[in-house]
């Protein structure tokens, strides 16, 4: 099957869905796959991002009708093989050396920022380091600490605390998984539309997440709500020459 085909049609009756974490972190997520052949434990190549990553399988495939809101379901590239499994087994230790070393590196320097994920890229040279902060943060000295240490190009990406909840995942008030982490891929900020500054939704705690924001389930119960994009703060790379 095309991975495309379904973009413009004709689609298909049924498809193939497994789910799949991310890296083997975090929120278990449905995934398309061509593969009928996968199994709980199973290793995969996926698509993000414009590069791909992989994802551990942690349900077997069930045969679903296709419905349009499918066509935005992220779809495995293939099952990983021994080379993909050698490559997944060093981008992890990678990985965790990453987390380690910037971990003790912004507490020498005493930056405020909040750590929250670090992936390497399969397709390019990169380190990407995600964090959380309250203001801007002055981290050119931990890059090039870290572009010394690891000799690749690092990225660091300044996340939401929704972006952040997403990740990590937990259940709500409500007895159910975080919207953010079951089921929504695009994170903005929530906002009374027409009244960003009342600050009585604040104090309202059965409408604030575990993020600390006022819930994403909000923007389907509430009428005049808007969502507004958060302005990040600049991507910032750096490679060693």
């Amino acid at each position: 099957m095309d991975h495309n085909q379904d973009v413009d049609g004709p689609f298909p009756e049924t498809i193939a869905v497994i789910g799949v974490k991310v890296r083997d972190s975090g929120e278990v997520k449905k995934t398309r796959t061509d593969d009928d052949s996968l199994r709980i434990g199973d290793f995969v190549i996926l698509a993000l991002d414009n590069d791909q990553t992989f994802g551990k399988v942690y349900s077997n495939p069930q045969f679903l009708p296709f419905t349009p809101p499918m066509r935005a379901m992220r779809t495995t590239l293939r099952k990983a093989t021994e080379d993909d499994k050698r490559t997944i087994n060093r981008h992890q230790q990678l990985v965790e050396e990453g987390r380690a070393f910037c971990l003790d590196r912004v507490m020498t320097l005493n930056l405020e920022l909040k750590l929250v994920e670090v992936f390497s890229s399969f397709q390019r040279r990169t380190l990407t380091f995600t964090y959380t902060a309250e203001g801007r943060v002055d981290f050119r000295l931990l890059v090039k600490d870290l572009a010394r240490r690891f000799g690749c190009r690092i990225e660091m990406r300044q996340i939401s605390s929704r972006e952040e909840a997403g990740q990590l995942s937990g259940v709500d008030t409500c007895g159910l998984v975080l919207c953010c982490a079951s089921f929504l891929t695009d994170f903005k900020p929530l906002h009374p539309k027409g009244d960003r500054g009342n600050t009585q939704w604040g104090g309202d705690s059965h409408r604030i997440g575990v993020c600390g924001r006022l819930k994403c389930c909000l923007m389907f119960e509430e009428e005049g709500w808007t969502l507004t994009r958060r302005q990040p703060q600049p991507l910032i790379q750096l490679s060693r020459r």
